[in-house]
């Protein structure tokens, strides 16, 4: 035989890494909106088996084992109920879902950094209140200065978000695949227009 023998009889499965599932929580809220809460097909499966999920919407693709056929699974509710978590993690994502990933200082959109308001050579801490968002080009502009000393103002002043804000936030920025069988349970909280 030519080549790797052991190609011919292997088919890699790489239309099926394309189907994640939405993941509800049990009260059909997706567990987070940013980023989306899903889960590959094979972890959906897995918990419909194990009793942990409803399978609540499937894709028209299958999996097939030498016994069974299975519809992939494109939205699953959890059985039991998720607390949301009330503590917002200060975290370098957070911080940019916060300020709507745009720079505090001009309100520009790209090569994102972070900034202390006042600054650390001058006391300032690593804090939700003393943090923003902010471009390179502002960022190497306001330096170890204060904002007065520069002439630069900010935005909006920074603050520790809450949960359900950064959540609300999170729905602003959808990612690049949305499901047609998701869209009941990604917004169905959005107001209705008339």
């Amino acid at each position: 035989m030519d080549g790797d023998f052991r190609t011919e009889f292997t088919r890699q499965p790489t239309g099926l890494k394309q189907h994640p599932a939405l993941v509800l929580n049990a009260d059909y809220r997706p567990l987070s909106y940013y980023p989306l809460s899903l889960w590959p097909w094979q972890d959906a499966i897995r918990a419909a088996y194990m009793d942990r999920v409803d399978i609540v919407s499937e894709y028209d693709q299958v999996v097939r084992s030498p016994s069974t056929v299975i519809r992939i699974p494109s939205v699953v509710v959890l059985k039991d109920y998720v607390k949301p978590q009330k503590r917002v993690a200060f975290t370098r994502f957070n911080l940019f879902l916060r300020d709507e990933f745009c720079c505090q200082y001009c309100g520009s959109r790209g090569d994102l950094t972070f900034d202390h308001v006042v600054p650390r050579a001058a006391g300032g801490v690593t804090s939700w209140q003393n943090v923003v968002a902010a471009c390179s080009p502002c960022n190497l502009r306001k330096g170890s200065k204060s904002l007065r000393q520069i002439g630069m103002t900010l935005r909006k002043p920074p603050r520790q978000p809450c949960a359900e804000e950064l959540r609300n936030m999170g729905r602003r920025f959808p990612p690049n695949f949305l499901h047609e069988s998701w869209m009941d349970f990604l917004y169905w909280d959005a107001e209705l227009q008339a």
